[in-house]
């Protein structure tokens, strides 16, 4: 996996996060599937699950065409 493209698309999830109070982490790459943390106001917020498939997993799949998925931990 090209790490500039990875940090390019986690940056602008980052920065969309952090507008909302929130941020991620980037935990591993395995077998093609990107691990991520939220962080901030995005650990707890009841609307996270929805933010994560709906936003955060959709930007990183679309910049990152060669990744199986996105799971949060």
């Amino acid at each position: 996996m090209d790490n500039e493209a990875l940090d390019k698309v986690i940056e602008k999830v980052r920065e969309r996060l952090r507008s909302e109070g929130g941020g991620i982490e980037v935990l591993a790459v395995k077998d093609d599937v990107l691990y991520v943390k939220l962080l901030g106001s995005c650990e707890k917020c009841p609307m996270s699950g929805l933010t994560m498939k709906n936003w955060v997993e959709k930007t990183i799949l679309d910049g990152l065409p060669s990744l199986k998925g996105v799971k949060a931990v």
